[in-house]
């Protein structure tokens, strides 16, 4: 399961974040991934090993590949904690919808 803090922090870097979005389209090896960016292999693989260990992707073997795809327990978990946001909101807005108007005298 992602832990938000470490799954905003890994989203934060732009390679890493084009990396998961490009995921959360299709599951893909290291090597079609590294085709498909500016940085090398290396540097996709170290992305990859920090968006999996925040939750938000996973590997699965595939003859001598490795397959990576988003973790949906992991993105779950991130839309919860942003989810207790927007309850919060909107108590907090019908609190305020719910007050009588004050007229200015």
């Amino acid at each position: 399961m992602a832990n938000p803090a470490a799954a905003l922090t890994a989203l934060a870097d732009p390679t890493r974040r084009a990396i998961f979005e490009r995921l959360a389209r299709s599951p893909s090896a290291v090597g079609d991934l590294a085709r498909e960016f500016p940085v090398s292999r290396p540097a996709v693989s170290q992305h990859l090993k920090v968006l999996k260990s925040a939750g938000l992707v996973t590997d699965q073997a595939a003859g001598t590949r490795r397959v990576y795809s988003v973790d949906a327990v992991g993105v779950a978990a991130v839309r919860e904690y942003f989810e207790q946001f927007w309850q919060q909101s909107l108590a907090s807005f019908r609190t305020a919808a719910s007050q009588p108007i004050q007229e200015e005298t």
